[in-house]
């Protein structure tokens, strides 16, 4: 029984996967976009994390998880004789289904080879492969989900290093050492999960030096490749040996001296220390919460999450994703209650909270975004298009239309100021923009992108181009949710969700102006 509701699960999990939700723009802009833009002809966007003096993100871990995939595609679209670059769009949807297969094989791998009790380990399995954050988080392209899976296979390996004899633990020595250092260029919290583990791991290299020294070579060489990688795409002119030896690119170290600065996360939000223990926490977990607390099942799974957020919650700036780690070791370290009524009540609410949170997160959560960054791709007249209310639209996507289509993020922006914007770039109202699918015959086009719920375009919508700004509706989808233009204060808490949830969708129009 319990097989089939895993492979329903493993279903579930790939339909997620497939849905184009948009949970945060980090899952492009810290990863697809920046390994598209060294492929692929067309122009991206580097963010602030690549392009500031002391650079924070490393690209080593980008290549093999992101770079390999768009290669192989390449490889196979060229080779089965389709003419140009393949469509962004397919690469997005390569790279999703890519996270599905890794999150579906080493994740639950993982899982199988950390739990020795076949009963405990049917439950922890169903209970991972049932959370929203495995359905969404996981099958998105967020370093934090990469960082899931190598503090999870960390712990496997140094779980085989300690149990195996001398000579076969070499090889996974080797493994980890090599892990281990992609694991911080890929985040420097990496290393807060393995604070228990680690020290399990120290009588071992300390009766066995040869295994200390393999691992210490094998990291050290991982590091120069990473070191050596980075100062090339960092480098203005082509990398020298100068550039190695005196001005290496140390990615993590340059992130840890930004994150330790308070002034510098405050640009980002800043926290209480208990923001990822009473909010975050709950906010991943649900239900599985009051177990952990309640039912814990003392394991190294559960000591490595706990070490991960004492860390973590040290930094003021704290976001959920950040503790994606966390997820699969404490789900797999709570016990089930015994009493069935208990039973029965706690599971029918773990079902309703990972449904409602799956839907939410991973259909509707700004899903709106990549539909109509590809739409804006094909549209020959479009010049200028201003998004509003919206997270940042991955620019990888528009497949080479970005060289002529100048996009504007104004997400924060006072409507006033957006309309200021459109009539500056508005362009003149044609006898074309006037008769169906002309339009698309001007050599110049203005676009908004904004979520139906921003009312406050409701008073210029219905203008015909008589006098001001004209819109046109050229696409829409209802599949969109801006939970960041939540106003209970001003709305009213049903207001408010009548506005943002009753008029869900995000919409796409040609903007017009009368001109003398």
């Amino acid at each position: 029984m319990w097989r089939r509701v895993y492979l329903l699960l493993v279903l579930v999990r790939l339909w997620f996967a497939l849905s184009p939700s948009y949970l945060h723009p980090d899952e492009n802009f810290q990863g697809p976009e920046v390994i598209a833009g060294q492929i692929f002809s067309y122009p991206v966007r580097h963010t602030w994390e690549f392009t500031s003096d002391h650079p924070i993100r490393s690209v080593f871990p980008l290549w093999p998880v992101y770079g390999l995939p768009m290669l192989l595609l390449r490889w196979l679209w060229i080779g089965n004789g389709q003419a140009g670059e393949i469509p962004p769009i397919a690469v997005f949807w390569t790279l999703r289904v890519l996270m599905f297969v890794i999150s579906f094989v080493l994740e639950d791998w993982a899982i199988h080879e950390l739990i020795q009790s076949p009963r405990h380990r049917r439950v922890a399995v169903l209970l991972v492969a049932s959370s929203y954050v495995t359905w969404t988080y996981q099958t998105h392209t967020f370093s934090n989900s990469i960082e899931s899976l190598i503090v999870a296979w960390s712990m496997v390996l140094i779980q085989r290093i300690v149990e195996a004899p001398h000579r076969s633990s070499l090889l996974s020595c080797t493994i980890l050492s090599i892990v281990s250092v992609f694991g911080i260029f890929n985040r420097i919290t990496f290393p807060a999960f393995l604070v228990f583990p680690g020290v399990r791991l120290i009588p071992h290299l300390f009766n066995r030096p040869l295994s200390l020294g393999v691992m210490a070579l094998a990291g050290l060489v991982t590091a120069v490749v990473a070191i050596t990688l980075d100062t090339a795409f960092y480098s203005p002119a082509p990398l020298t040996w100068a550039d190695l030896i005196f001005r290496p690119v140390i990615t993590p170290l340059n992130n840890l001296m930004y994150n330790i600065s308070p002034s510098n996360l405050a640009q980002h939000g800043l926290h209480p220390w208990y923001q990822h223990l009473l909010g975050n926490i709950p906010m991943l977990l649900g239900p599985a919460t009051l177990l952990a607390i309640t039912r814990p099942y003392l394991s190294l799974r559960l000591y490595s999450a706990i070490s991960g957020i004492i860390v973590l919650s040290i930094f003021q700036h704290q976001e959920a994703r950040f503790l994606l780690p966390t997820v699969p070791l404490i789900l797999s370290s709570v016990q089930l209650p015994k009493n069935k009524t208990l039973l029965k009540m706690w599971t029918a609410a773990w079902i309703i909270f990972n449904v409602f949170l799956g839907v939410l997160m991973g259909i509707y959560h700004q899903g709106g975004i990549v539909p109509a960054q590809v739409f804006m791709s094909g549209q020959p007249d479009a010049t200028q298009v201003i998004w509003w209310k919206t997270y940042t639209p991955p620019i990888w996507l528009l497949n080479g239309k970005n060289e002529v289509l100048e996009t504007r993020d104004v997400m924060g922006l006072r409507g006033e100021a957006v309309l200021e914007d459109l009539e500056r770039l508005a362009t003149c109202d044609t006898p074309a923009d006037r008769r169906n699918q002309e339009y698309l015959k001007e050599k110049n086009g203005t676009y908004l992108v904004a979520p139906t719920s921003a009312t406050w375009l409701d008073q210029y919508l219905p203008n015909k181009g008589l006098n001001g700004l004209r819109f046109r509706e050229v696409w829409r989808t209802r599949t969109h949710l801006n939970l960041d233009d939540l106003d209970f204060a001003e709305d009213g808490v049903w207001g408010t969700l009548a506005r943002v949830v009753g008029r869900r969708g995000l919409a796409v129009w040609r903007v017009t102006k009368s001109c003398p």
